[in-house]
Order: structure tokens, then sequence, then C-alpha cells
């Protein structure tokens, strides 16, 4: 198949041509069908400041649409000798209608359908990973209310520290998913500006009306300056992985969590057996592969923000091959969190906690802050309330009855604000999913 940029019937180089597209072909699949939406928005603004006749517009959009149907349906399937998915649809457009289909490239260029066509990908893909997100979050909410006055063992430095619970656990995590979707909304909004039009990275000295396929692409605004509209491109997918990260982050800490919990030593949690896996050799172990994998898989989302540097921080502006690398660093990780999400989502609603872990001997000394309140209500100083009951556990004197937190202090434990968390989670939610 001749490229769209070639002038003359000299083929290209095949090793130069297999090298250059690389891996371009299998992730162009995924943006297929954007790169049809963006075609049909565009021949409608051409159409509209005469570029085009309405005519050849209508004979173009009907093409497309069934193309759009195809893909839809699965059975689009993209020419191996294509060079991209862009070069696909204007060959199938020429292919059917001749010269007609020759005028859809009038006053763009493959560098702003580029652009369009991961921008409107990620904004797909952003509220997939927002709905699953959601999932997640609610499930933490419910667990959160059902286990709140269920103690357990806070640590710092790895240390037995203070009592907590699993509902302040489970909410913990929600609040942090509740950030995670902020900063995934921040970068929602920057991303949300349509970059057609920009052409080359220079504009068109064509009419063209930008409105006009802001409108019918569903974009908030657009990217005004044609040189910064090109700049976006690897900055755009920067900012997904930073926000990916975050979301990553918070999902590592928690499989962490689940892994140490679930360790005989600690012996906080449990699930049934289907959830675990086994040894070849030790028939005892019930390892939690699922958490550990999800740990890894997070850690290695949470360095894309750093490839990304390394691809792009040494460009000057203007549109560089080097761009095309970011499909294959972020449409992958993409796919990891979502699958990081589903086994989550699946995984969690058979968490089984367990009552009574600080009737254990070994958790005397969480209640040591409880004690020096309770000297501090009687009338002592804190800081000789503290020297006393430092020198109890000193001189292995400490008591305190674990059962008496039950009553003063499950108040401050059990205030969770789940409700608020909740309310803004939601109201995120929605913006992001709109």
């Amino acid at each position: 198949m001749k490229k769209i940029w070639q002038k003359d019937d000299v083929a290209a180089n095949k090793l130069v041509s297999k090298f250059t597209v690389g891996k371009d072909l299998e992730f162009d699949e995924r943006l297929a069908k954007y790169d049809v939406k963006g075609s049909m928005a565009h021949c409608t603004m051409l159409a509209e400041i005469g570029i085009i006749s309405p005519e050849e517009s209508q004979q173009m959009l009907a093409v497309l649409e069934e193309v759009l149907q195809d893909i839809k349906a699965g059975i689009f399937e993209i020419d191996p000798r294509a060079e991209d998915i862009h070069s696909q649809i204007e060959s199938v457009l020429i292919e059917r209608l001749g010269d007609t289909g020759k005028k859809i490239h009038t006053a763009r260029s493959r560098n702003d359908q580029v652009l369009l066509d991961i921008k409107l990908y990620i904004l797909d893909e952003i509220r997939e990973i927002t709905a699953r997100t959601d999932e997640f979050f609610q499930l933490l909410i419910q667990l959160a209310e059902q286990h709140k006055n269920v103690l357990l063992p806070g640590y710092t430095h790895l240390q037995i520290a203070m009592p907590s619970s699993f509902g302040l656990w489970f909410g913990a995590y929600a609040e942090a998913l509740l950030d995670d979707a902020e900063l995934l909304f921040s970068v929602k909004n920057i991303i949300n500006k349509n970059p057609l039009g920009s052409a080359a990275g220079y504009g068109s000295s064509f009419p063209i009306d930008r409105e006009s396929t802001t409108y019918h692409l569903g974009f908030q605004s657009m990217n005004y300056n044609s040189v910064y509209a090109q700049m976006t491109r690897g900055k755009t997918e920067k900012l997904l992985a930073m926000a990916m990260a975050a979301l990553a982050g918070t999902l590592g800490k928690f499989a962490y969590d689940v892994c140490l919990y679930l360790s005989q030593n600690f012996d906080f949690i449990s699930f049934p057996k289907e959830f675990t896996t086994g040894s070849s050799i030790m028939p005892h172990k019930k390892n939690p592969d699922i958490f550990e994998l999800v740990r890894a898989r997070c850690n290695r989302i949470q360095s894309l923000p750093n490839e990304f540097i390394l691809l792009t921080n040494n460009l000057p502006s203007g549109y560089h091959r080097d761009m095309q690398l970011t499909k294959e660093i972020l449409f992958p990780a993409i796919d990891s969190l979502k699958e990081c999400l589903e086994i989550l989502n699946y995984a969690l609603p058979n968490i089984q906690v367990k009552d009574g872990i600080l009737e254990d001997e070994k958790y005397k000394y969480l209640f040591s802050v409880e004690k020096i309140n309770e000297e501090v209500k009687k009338g002592s100083s804190f800081r000789d309330a503290y020297i006393k009951v430092g020198q109890e556990i000193e001189n292995n004197a400490f008591d305190f009855e674990a059962k008496e937190l039950n009553h003063t202090h499950q108040g401050s434990i059990g205030n969770l604000c789940l409700d608020k968390i909740e309310y803004q989670f939601n109201k995120v939610k929605h913006k992001l999913l709109g």
C-alpha cells in the first residue's frame, strides 16, 4: 500500500518501513473509531465552510459511518500494509469514492489527527477507570461501615503504636481514592481540549472553523495556539500517567497491607482458599498472589511518569517521531490498571476480618496513650503522666484492660465521616463520567 506521504511510486525500504511503523498498527486498532469520528467532524466542517460540497460531505460521511459500524461490530481490520490507522481510513475513502475521498485530508495533518485520536481515546479510558474506581470505592465504604467497631492494632515504624479499627483502615483507602479521583479530574480538564485544526503544528491557511469541530467532537474547549496544540503530544500522556501513578500508589499500598495482614505473624484477615495459591512443597501455604501481583503491577505503573519524562523532555517544540513510542508505554499500562481494579473488585467482597485481635497479650502496650489520657483526666499533666506510664512499661508493671477501650475510645475510632467522603467522591465521579 502506498504511503500517504509518497510523491512517486518508489517503494519505501522494507526494513526502514518495518522499523518506523514498529508496533503502531496493533495499538492503532484502539484509535480506529476515534479517527473515524474525527474525520466525520472534519468532513462536516469542510462542507460548512464551503471547501467541499454538501454532496461530497454526505458521500464521505456515509462511508465513514459504514466503517464506524464495522469497527463497533469488530469486523474492521487494519491492512498490514498500511502505515497507520489514519492512512487506512483515508485509503478506504479513496477506494470507495475516488477523487472525492482524496479531499478528506484538506486542512489537516496526521499530526493533529493522532493528537485528536489519542485525546478522545484517553477521555474514554478515564471514564472506564473512573467506573472501576467507583466500584472499589463503594466496596471500601461498605466494608468501613460494616467493620467500623472491630478494633485493629495501628503501627508506626512497623512497631505497635495505637488502637485503630477496620473501619478506619478501609475508610482511609476510600478517602485516598477521593484524592486520586480529583487528580484524574484535573487531568481530564487539561486533556479535554480540541487540537484538530492545528494541522502539522502551524495551523492552516484555509478558513477552518475550529469551533465547529470542537462542538461536533464534544470537547469542553480547544487548544488555541497551533504550536502548543502539537506540544500537548507527550504532555497529554504524561499527565494521565501521573494521575494513574497516584491511583496505582493507593492500590499498591492497599495490596501491601493485605499481604501483611494475611501473614501468620499478623493474622488480621483471611480470604477463602480459592483466592490464594499454594506451594509446590509446603502444604500449609496460602499465598496472596493476587495482591502481590497488584502490588507489582502498580509499582510498574508508578514508573510511567518517569518514562515519559525520559522520552519527551529532551525534545524541542514541533513534532518528532519519538512521540510514536508513547502508545507503547501508555496503552498497556491503562490495561494493567483496569485489570488491577477488576481483580480487587472481584476479591475484596470476600475479605474476612477477625475480631478480638487486641486481646492478644502482645498488644497490651497499644493502650499506653489511653492510660496516659486517663491520668490526665484525673488531674495529672501530660508530661508527668507520660513519665509515669513509661516507667511502668520499663518495670514491666503496665496494666490496662482492653475492654475499657470499647467504651472510651470507640466514639473517636468510629467517627469515620464516611458520608462526607462519599458525598465528595460522588461529586467528582459525576464530573469524570460526564
